[in-house]
């Protein structure tokens, strides 16, 4: 299959990107970091200038497009919701016109923070209710993309895993802070189901393979507490737990308003699919062993400066 890879930048795109590379041609398409590597084709371009898409699309001829580029900064959201509904609604918008009028499929990337997180455990059929501006753009382009194409996929998402800039995901600020011996906060009352780049990549592709099209939840089939899932990569790498304070959101100062719980059932994905998300433990020892591997240097060597 010939794959477009939107963001291949960051902590999603670059880790899809390489999975993918020894089955497919890829392409990677980044606006700010650009690219050196022989697993796929970078192509450096701004996806919202006038025409890049299509000329985009044109040129790379996709079976597949996965759409993870996005400004995914929640306090940079409230700052400027304008940049964040360009990128996060309207940008998606075009994408799956073209990638739709192509003939191409799209699985466009969402977040399971377009629930206020009240109640926990949701369901696909769960009304979804954004409680700050980068939750309503993400939310607004799941529906934007779900008009304009009946076979796109529509994937909500809570990932860890190492990334090109060392700094993406919860997983990597807890290791870069414990590995120095840094006193770090973790909050106790916010829960998530974390999974690992590299796993979601698997089910990514198992899900276009198989044809499947509409909105999936694809979570870990397991829910952790931020302060707990900080502990459990401290113990894995040999840091001291101690480090952590375990603290309440409310305390935190954050700029935007979180949601504190976050589960998301994926019986739908299972059923659908035929397979059971990675749970928790094989995930963080995924993690352990890419680091033991050296692939967050092999990482970092993707961007160039």
């Amino acid at each position: 299959m010939r794959i477009l890879i939107t963001g291949t930048g960051g902590l999603l795109g670059s880790n899809l990107a390489l999975e993918a590379a020894s089955d497919h041609t890829v392409f990677g398409v980044d606006r700010s970091c650009p690219q050196k590597t022989t697993a796929f084709t970078p192509v450096m371009a701004d996806l919202l200038d006038p025409g890049v898409v299509e000329r985009i699309l044109d040129d790379t001829q996709p079976d597949w497009v996965i759409h993870c580029a996005a400004q995914a900064n929640v306090d940079a959201c409230e700052h400027n919701p304008e940049n964040a509904r360009e990128l996060n609604t309207e940008l998606p918008r075009k994408l799956a016109h073209h990638v739709a009028r192509g003939g191409a499929r799209l699985l466009y990337v969402s977040t399971d923070a377009v629930f206020d997180g009240q109640k926990g455990e949701y369901t696909e059929t769960d009304s979804p209710n954004p409680v700050n501006v980068y939750a309503q753009t993400k939310l607004d382009g799941e529906n934007a993309v779900l008009d304009a194409s009946s076979n796109a996929i529509v994937a909500r998402i809570n990932i860890f895993g190492w990334s090109p800039s060392g700094k993406r995901s919860l997983a990597e600020f807890f290791f870069n802070n414990l590995e120095v011996g840094n006193q770090i906060k973790g909050f106790t009352d916010v829960f998530f189901c974390p999974v690992l780049v590299n796993d979601i990549a698997d089910l990514f592709y198992q899900m276009l393979d198989k044809g499947l099209s509409g909105l999936y939840h694809v979570v870990s089939s397991e829910s952790i507490s931020k302060y707990d899932f900080g502990v459990a990569i401290a113990r894995r790498f040999g840091f001291d737990p101690d480090l952590i304070t375990p603290i309440s959101v409310t305390q935190s100062g954050l700029r935007a308003v979180r949601s504190p719980n976050l589960t998301l059932r994926v019986d739908k994905l299972i059923h659908d699919l035929g397979v059971v998300p990675p749970g928790l433990s094989p995930a963080i020892e995924r993690f352990y062993t890419l680091y033991q591997q050296g692939y967050p240097q092999m990482l970092r060597t993707l961007c160039l400066d």
